[in-house]
């Protein structure tokens, strides 16, 4: 493969804060390149170094082809132009079904696929995307895939989807503690050699560790002896002069094997096996008052002259787990500024005066970028700082952080930063437009977890199948110009035996009532008896 770009002893740090260092490593032409790393490792910020925005603080990044053609596509932008669109990009746009109005009207979706659009039109030798997979449905995802696989130019993304890396990466590269780790194979197979790496690391160590405890072991008895020597040549009733040279002996030797030990140690040194990066957090919610949360009757919005959704109807009531799921321009988005009153529509819509609503936007512009945490998260009482501060070590956060502006932070960081907002304060009702958008792989799980958990009311927008499974029980699906509410397959399965087993166990003491009027010897007896164990099996199995 014909090399284009060469990385030598690449480091990078802003304001002291060393972000890698050391990097050495090659772009190769046909290369479908995956960045992966916690949120804040710098993945963004070495997409920036390849595109020339930023200057390495030392090494260099040695261009092997002349003149190479660079683009990147960013993971969010506040706005973008459709003036002096190409054949080429507008055939793109066509085909992503990418609708010719303002910038600032697209749904999420529909915004990242006019980015890539232009992108992907620019015929790049090297084309760098941040986050192509944020916002996308299914069927645009799909057509990334393809899109990827077809191009002719070598491409660097990051990604925190894992079978989107798994369906488009020939290579990876891991920054972890600020080095970067180079990877021939897809994600599950880079996954599956660092997890051989950790296990032969961690064997070697040990091995070490016991090599240490045995030389200091003898180390510490040759001292023990060395020293009672000492002890004894003082003495009048023993020989001095052989207890005096017996001790020089013993420290001659503890010499000896402590130069042995330092020798080993450097020959075959092995750290120990980092820890793996985790995120902690809960949320919990106010208790409930009243049954319903939201009623909707013959809802109808149309926008710009297309209509999203009518006449539709449905409930939530309090405790509901709800995804809203719908293509991209479906009106999900919308839906969710119908009910925290950002839009307006014809219909009907009720919502809970006891609702304490906490709304997570899709947006990453919508926090005052120029403060700090400490400004954003204004306490009063040094206890309240520490819980605030002990929060963010939690979700990932370094300590520095703290008085750094919010918009020196990661995409990643920035939306945690709005998650806390919702943890420091118990909502009853909590709205979610797309949040695991950005966040890495072990924020995304440990969300998943605290949300399944959550006693509060969910309604949550999401591309993700996997987190929708998880943490919801019915969903909302906008299709065919209309909303309509559904089980889960799996809740609905769930519901469907329970209600079997209800009906069973109404049989079941209807039988009991009659036996306990009749004894063994009348005629029905038996057969009662029969059924009534029948009935007591098929419980056993269902429950």
């Amino acid at each position: 493969m014909k090399e284009l770009l060469r990385l030598q002893n690449i480091s990078f740090e802003i304001k002291e804060h060393r972000i890698f260092e050391k990097v050495n490593i090659t772009v190769q032409q046909g290369d479908i390149i995956g960045i992966i790393g916690k949120n804040g490792a710098g993945k963004t910020t070495l997409l920036r170094l390849l595109n020339n925005d930023y200057s390495p603080t030392d090494g260099q990044m040695k261009q092997i082809v002349k003149d190479l053609k660079v683009t990147m596509v960013e993971q969010e932008t506040e706005s973008h132009s459709f003036e002096a669109v190409t054949p080429k990009e507008g055939e793109l746009l066509e085909k992503w079904h990418v609708p010719n109005v303002d910038f600032s009207k697209l749904s999420g979706g529909e915004k990242l696929k006019a980015r890539l659009a232009r992108g992907f039109a620019q015929d790049a030798d090297l084309l760098l995307l941040d986050e192509p997979t944020n916002h996308l449905d299914e069927q645009s995802l799909d057509l990334l895939t393809k899109q990827l696989k077809a191009l002719k130019g070598t491409v660097i993304l990051v990604s925190h989807d894992r079978y989107f890396l798994d369906a488009v990466a020939t290579k990876i590269w891991s920054i972890e503690n600020k080095t970067l780790i180079g990877h021939k194979g897809n994600y599950s197979s880079y996954m599956k050699f660092r997890e051989q790496k950790r296990q032969t690391q961690q064997r070697e160590y040990d091995k070490q560790q016991k090599m240490v405890e045995r030389i200091e072991g003898q180390m510490n008895e040759l001292t023990n002896w060395s020293k009672k020597a000492h002890a004894q040549s003082t003495k009048k009733e023993f020989p001095k002069e052989f207890y005096r040279v017996k001790a020089k002996r013993m420290d001659a030797q503890v010499k000896s094997k402590q130069k042995r030990l330092e020798r080993e140690l450097e020959k075959i040194k092995v750290e120990q096996v980092e820890s793996e990066y985790t995120v902690r957090f809960s949320m919990t919610a106010n208790k409930k008052v009243g049954k319903r949360f939201l009623e909707v009757k013959n809802l109808t919005k149309s926008f710009d002259g297309r209509t999203l959704f009518k006449a539709s109807n449905f409930t939530i009531q309090h405790g509901d787990k709800v995804s809203i799921s719908g293509v991209n321009g479906s009106g999900k988005t919308t839906f969710l500024k119908l009910i925290v009153g950002e839009e307006m529509a014809q219909g009907d819509i009720w919502i809970s005066p006891t609702a304490n609503i906490g709304y997570l936007t899709q947006e990453v512009f919508d926090l005052p970028l120029a403060e700090t945490p400490e400004q954003l998260f204004h306490k009063e009482t040094f206890e309240e700082r520490g819980h605030v501060q002990n929060l963010m070590k939690h979700l990932g956060f370094m300590a520095s952080q703290w008085t750094e502006p919010i918009m020196n932070m990661s995409m990643g960081e920035r939306v945690k930063c709005k998650l806390m907002k919702y943890i420091l304060e118990d909502k009853d009702v909590l709205i979610l437009d797309e949040p695991t958008n950005h966040l890495d792989l072990a924020s995304r799980e440990q969300l998943e977890e605290t949300l399944a958990q959550y006693n509060g009311t969910l309604l949550v927008v999401s591309h993700d199948r996997y987190f929708l499974e998880k943490i919801t029980t019915s969903k909302l699906i906008i299709a065919d110009n209309k909303i309509r509410k559904q089980l889960n397959e799996g809740q609905a399965q769930k519901d469907n035996k329970e209600e079997i087993c209800l009906r069973l166990e109404t049989e079941r003491q209807e039988v009991l009532g009659k036996l306990s009027f009749m004894t063994p010897k009348n005629k029905d007896y038996a057969e009662l008896d029969l059924r009534f164990k029948e009935l007591t099996k098929q419980i056993k199995e269902l429950s």
